[in-house]
């Protein structure tokens, strides 16, 4: 099954090529894309030209020439200076989705060979609530996990948590006191929690003294300590589960692998670097010097593994989850999906786990960096009193907005079903609002756009979906009875909406490689807008025989593929809106 047209034409091109100018052409890489003009266009001549010392349209006439119709190609047609338009048989594109229409996975290939995949995501602290600087880590690796198990990729979460450290100290005293006063502490107590123990530590000697022992006894196995570090751990990691749950993400408590899990192994890391010759002593602590990273004054950038005080540091940490997750887990692909200003620092842990033997060549360590989130004054997203935003309290204000658009647009609706559905769309506006941004920019959160039902939004792809599965209910027809129409393409909104459904398996690939979850949305959103135009230019349930089956069934393939486009970037797809 092709689905994807790209490669069977690029390879039509290069043997018309061979045909036309001999193997001395044969390396030229036919670039064919979608055109306003046909359905694909080829500008290989263009190159070819310079070649063979001939001009554009001269080499783009012979080319065409040897295109001749066959059961894929229609048509191939010079145009403009140098193009050849290529026109797809409609018979062929009409199989093509008969096939995809068939296919369990939409026309999307099992991953082969399928590999372990981690991804490393999300990473609040313990101890502090997740507020809205944790959200794009979180929105789009739990895409991207979704989207490589959909491939067939053994995927495996890593929720990379601050569990670990010297404020333990002092948030274990304080919660001593605490509870020697009668009083527990909840999550949302503990932001309050955390500034309190903060002051006392940095203005009460004798408190800052009893932390620092504290610390001691944590990383000793003290049985007590450790007890009250698994409380903070425990009430936080169900902090986390909550808003995992709300936005739909698949991380669970036993993802979970903070800095604790890799505290036995950091000397051991440390002494093999020493012996690899890659670690050397620098002003009492112990550095790791690697070419090409260098300061502004021109001297290398040291990347700390231990401290003068023998403490280590989130390097070593790093190194340690790094080589655990390649020699252990078995991972031939480690993706660390991490704000961008993290980008020296990983590009260092990268390069020091391959020198020092623990990752070979064969495997992907790839950044998934990401840029910031802006308020509509281009600054970094904040209360207006300067906090950092609660996840809960932006969920919940994306809840209660989206209600009211839910209200508006369909007041018929019961008050169950209301709410359940202003839920869907309020979290899927916030999700693809992040998703279908490239995601190394800094966007703009703007609720307006956000939780529009026109543009490139959820709530507009939902309302699409929502009509498909409104027409299909309207005309008796399940699913899977309209699903069994043989598809015809026809009309010229038809044919549109055709080469827009049999892009999304490629555009789903290209996803899995490039780890831009915004070409799913750009697919998506380009299905979404064929399929408006179609309705309204295509009767569906008026057609006559067989019309009326196969805009039925192109119906049903288009009601899946937005379905399973919008269940792989994590967001819900409403019966109703």
């Amino acid at each position: 099954m092709l689905v994807d047209l790209l490669p069977a034409l690029r390879q039509r091109v290069r043997d018309a090529i061979r045909a036309a100018f001999g193997d001395e052409a044969a390396d030229v890489d036919p670039a064919i894309h979608r055109s306003a003009h046909a359905d694909y266009q080829a500008d290989a001549a263009l190159a070819l030209a310079r070649t063979l010392r001939r001009s554009p349209r001269d080499v783009a006439t012979a080319l065409a020439e040897h295109l001749r119709p066959d059961d894929v190609i229609a048509e191939a047609v010079v145009s403009g200076p140098g193009f050849v338009n290529l026109t797809v048989r409609a018979e062929h594109v009409a199989a093509e989705l008969g096939l995809m229409l068939a296919d369990a996975r939409l026309g999307v290939p099992p991953a082969s060979p399928p590999e372990t995949v981690v991804v490393d995501y999300s990473a609040p602290n313990v101890a502090k609530e997740m507020h809205v600087g944790h959200l794009r880590s979180t929105i789009i690796g739990d895409a991207l996990v979704r989207l490589l198990d959909f491939q067939g990729h053994h995927v495996i979460r890593q929720n990379h948590v601050g569990d670990w450290g010297t404020p333990f100290g002092m948030l274990i005293e304080h919660l001593l006191d605490e509870r020697a006063a009668g009083r527990d502490s909840t999550v949302r107590e503990l932001v309050g929690f955390y500034q309190t123990a903060r002051a006392r530590f940095e203005t009460d000697p004798a408190f800052a003294a009893r932390a620092r022992r504290r610390v001691v006894l944590l990383q000793s196995g003290d049985a007590e300590t450790l007890a009250l570090w698994r409380r903070l751990i425990d009430v936080s990691v169900e902090h986390f589960s909550e808003i995992y749950a709300r936005l739909g993400v698949t991380l669970r408590p036993e993802d979970v692998a903070g800095e604790s899990r890799y505290n036995a192994e950091l000397p051991a890391v440390v002494a093999d670097l020493e012996r690899a010759g890659l670690a050397r002593p620098s002003a009492g602590a112990i550095c790791v010097f690697l070419p090409g990273f260098t300061g502004r004054d021109g001297e290398p950038v040291p990347l700390m593994i231990r401290k003068q005080d023998g403490g280590y540091t989130y390097a070593t940490t790093d190194l340690a989850a790094l080589r655990h997750r390649v020699q252990t887990l078995g991972a031939r692909r480690v993706i660390y999906v991490v704000g961008q200003e993290q980008s020296q620092h990983l590009a260092m842990v990268f390069q020091t786990a391959r020198l020092a033997g623990w990752v070979d060549d064969g495997v992907r360590l790839e950044h998934v960096s990401f840029g910031m989130i802006l308020g509509r004054d281009k600054k970094r997203l904040k209360t207006r009193a300067g906090d950092s935003i609660r996840l809960d309290d932006l969920l919940d204000e994306a809840v209660e907005r989206a209600a009211r658009v839910v209200e508006e647009k369909s007041p018929q609706l019961d008050p169950d079903a209301r709410v359940r559905i202003a839920a869907a769309v309020g979290i899927g506006a916030v999700k693809y609002g992040d998703l279908s941004s490239d995601r190394v920019k800094d966007y703009v959160f703007d609720w307006d756009r956000m939780l529009a039902l026109d543009g490139n939004t959820a709530p507009y792809l939902m309302y699409a979906h929502t009509r498909i599965r409104s027409i299909l209910r309207k005309g008796e027809t399940s699913e899977a009875e309209a699903a069994a129409g043989v598809i015809r393409i026809e009309d010229v909104a038809e044919r549109a909406l055709a080469f827009e459904l049999l892009e999304f398996p490629s555009a789903v690939e290209r996803t899995a490689e490039t780890l831009q979850p915004h070409r799913v949305c750009g697919s998506l959103y380009a299905i979404a807008t064929a399929f408006m135009t179609f309705y309204e230019r295509c009767p569906v349930l008026r057609a006559d025989e067989p019309a009326r089956a196969s805009r039925l069934a192109l119906s049903a393939l288009t009601v899946r593929v937005l379905a399973r486009g919008l269940d792989v970037l994590g967001i819900a797809a409403p019966e109703q809106l």
